[in-house]
């Protein structure tokens, strides 16, 4: 209540001495006291009713307004019946401090007072509570009908005061309006945060929220200005989660269309079929498309989440939920329209778009591996399974990497045969051809691997390799002749130059 609401009471018959300028000042509660110091009991905002006990001398008006104005009080009531008047002390202690005095009467107690104010107080928070569960029930309603987030934002805007939008786990913008920059930063922080909510400062304060209990790589973070009461913010995500499981149901139907189309392609259907099944997956047979094959898995981790159906969560943010994703044996395989709006008739756009979202990813979960592989940009049904052959193999490839996206362009190479020979084969195999020159380096000091790294990327060139390693070309004449000692290869033999490079890239 208002400090003019309280004056205005006939019954009470109170009358302001000091404080003529602050009428709108808040009432939150009554204190009565005779305390010369009861701050420890204040809050803020109270009424102070006193009788006057605490005044010994007129020293004693300065401390105790001053203790008052420090807590944050809203004004004092001073009764009568003490002293048969307010003193002037206490009269000039309040004006000093911008503090309303009041003066209570001796014929009222200051249990009218506070009854008064108690009821007034009351009112309001039961108008507020009111007013609460009407925008409340407006904005659940809007839910329940279908309204869209973009709808519910402006919605919680008008009936809140609250500005929301919803940014991906890999930076994008699902709804709501935020610059591409500050919602990578907020979506890295949403990655890394121990516990939601947290209010973090990027070009303002925001509060964030986790909207599902969806792998956090593959969630949604509810993004609020400023910092936002709990209740709210939880409320809030709930209705984004509820707008998210019912998208998530249409995309079921599409999930299992690509399945069958998927699953068709690689058993050598007809082309006249898959033909038809790529078109009810809204794709032209004549435009361009790409396989992209994803997976994602903790290091080191023995349970948790499918790898393969992560990482087809995973993706389909990384697109923009574009496209749907299908579980496959190792990996989650999804074809991608390359059509002009989205990525200019470009693999090469797409694969760009994977790899800054995949590294916003990377960067806040780096206990989590996402391994992704793209094709080429293909086009007509019967290209879908050696796309998906192709996007296969760079994906394992993306894998034996540590994670990251690859390009079909990049399997055509030893790379290849590396990433899909088994890691104990790689390992044996290296250890075998390169273990004795470790050991000797380790013993003696010698730099025998790197020089031989050096001549085989210098294609055998003695002068070129002592250029780059700074050294006399007798040195390196001298190395390369104990390389082949300890291997028992010949460097001269193109054979044997091949192992040995192998054997690198193998360790």
């Amino acid at each position: 209540m208002l400090l003019r609401d309280l004056l205005s009471a006939p019954e009470l018959r109170l009358v302001l001495l000091t404080g003529d300028e602050t009428p709108d000042r808040e009432i939150s509660g009554v204190l009565i006291t005779d305390l010369p110091d009861p701050r420890r009991y204040l809050s803020g905002g109270e009424l102070v009713l006193t009788g006057l006990m605490w005044r010994r001398s007129p020293g004693d008006s300065a401390r105790f307004v001053a203790a008052l104005a420090e807590a944050g009080v809203a004004a004092i009531g001073a009764g009568d019946a003490r002293l048969g008047m307010v003193p002037d002390d206490l009269v000039a202690a309040c004006r000093e401090h911008g503090l309303p005095l009041l003066e209570v009467p001796v014929e009222v107690s200051f249990g009218a007072v506070t009854d008064f104010v108690g009821r007034r107080v009351a009112a309001v928070q039961a108008g507020d509570l009111r007013g609460a569960l009407g925008r409340h029930r407006r904005i659940v309603a809007a839910v329940a009908e279908g309204a869209g987030l973009g709808e519910l934002f402006a919605l919680v805007e008008t009936e809140l005061g609250v500005t929301a939008a919803v940014v991906s786990a890999c930076g994008s913008v699902v709804a709501g309006a935020l610059p591409e920059d500050q919602a990578v930063r907020l979506a890295r922080d949403y990655l890394a945060a121990v516990r939601l909510p947290v209010v973090v400062d990027r070009g303002g304060r925001f509060t964030l929220f986790a909207v599902d209990r969806a792998h956090r790589a593959a969630g949604w973070a509810l993004v609020c200005r400023g910092e936002v009461d709990a209740e709210i913010g939880f409320e809030l995500a709930a209705c984004v989660a509820l707008e998210r499981t019912r998208a998530e149901a249409g995309r079921r139907v599409e999930r299992r269309l690509a399945e069958q189309l998927i699953a068709l392609a690689c058993s050598g259907g007809e082309p006249t079929e898959l033909s038809a099944r790529l078109r009810t997956c809204g794709v032209d047979p004549a435009e361009p498309y790409a396989l992209v094959a994803a997976a994602a898995s903790r290091r080191g981790a023995t349970d948790g989440p499918d790898p393969a159906l992560l990482g087809g969560q995973v993706v389909e943010e990384l697109l923009d939920r574009r496209v749907v994703a299908v579980a496959g044996a190792d990996a989650s395989v999804t074809l991608v329209p390359l059509r002009g709006d989205a990525y200019g008739d470009d693999r090469d756009a797409l694969a760009e778009r994977l790899r800054g979202r995949a590294a916003v990813i990377a960067a806040g979960l780096p206990a989590l591996t996402v391994s992704v592989g793209v094709s080429g940009a293909l086009t007509g049904a019967q290209a879908i399974r050696g796309g998906v052959e192709e996007a296969g193999h760079a994906r394992r490839l993306a894998a034996a990497r540590g994670g990251g996206v690859v390009t079909g362009d990049e399997i055509y190479t030893h790379a290849l045969l590396l990433a899909t020979t088994p890691g104990e084969v790689r390992s044996s195999f290296a250890e075998r051809l390169l273990g004795p020159l470790f050991d000797y380096d380790r013993r003696h000091g010698a730099e025998l691997v790197r020089t031989l790294g050096a001549f085989l990327d210098c294609t055998g060139s003695w002068n070129a390799c002592a250029e780059r390693l700074h050294v006399h070309v007798n040195t390196v004449r001298y190395r390369i002749r104990r390389v082949e000692e300890l291997t028992g290869r010949d460097l001269s033999s193109m054979a044997d130059r091949v192992d040995l490079f192998l054997a690198l890239r193998a360790g």
